[in-house]
């Protein structure tokens, strides 16, 4: 909480990067598998931090739900028939 409690001092945010993203946001991930798909002739990629990864895919934060909007379906009725189609499905093996 970047505003303290009533009473005390007010803490400066953190830093932003050029992503918008707060350094404090930014935490590297470690990634761990069985070995199954790895080869021995794989090179081994540098690690890289979360930040890093955010920059190098010119990644923003979504600043509200518009940001996620898309015109995925043309009418109502297209909309409709996957509501009903998806419905179907789900429930076909319960019957």
């Amino acid at each position: 909480m970047w505003a303290g409690h009533v009473g005390q001092h007010r803490q400066a945010a953190p830093p932003m990067l050029e992503s918008g993203y707060q350094t404090s946001q930014c935490r590297e991930v470690r990634v761990s598998t069985s070995g199954a798909d790895s080869s021995a002739s794989s090179v081994a990629r540098p690690r890289r931090s979360a930040a890093q990864l955010l920059a190098a895919k010119n990644a923003r934060p979504i600043r509200s739900l518009d940001d996620l909007a898309a015109d995925t379906f043309e009418s109502d009725e297209e909309l409709d028939d996957f509501l009903a189609f998806t419905y179907a499905e789900r429930h076909r093996e319960l019957a």
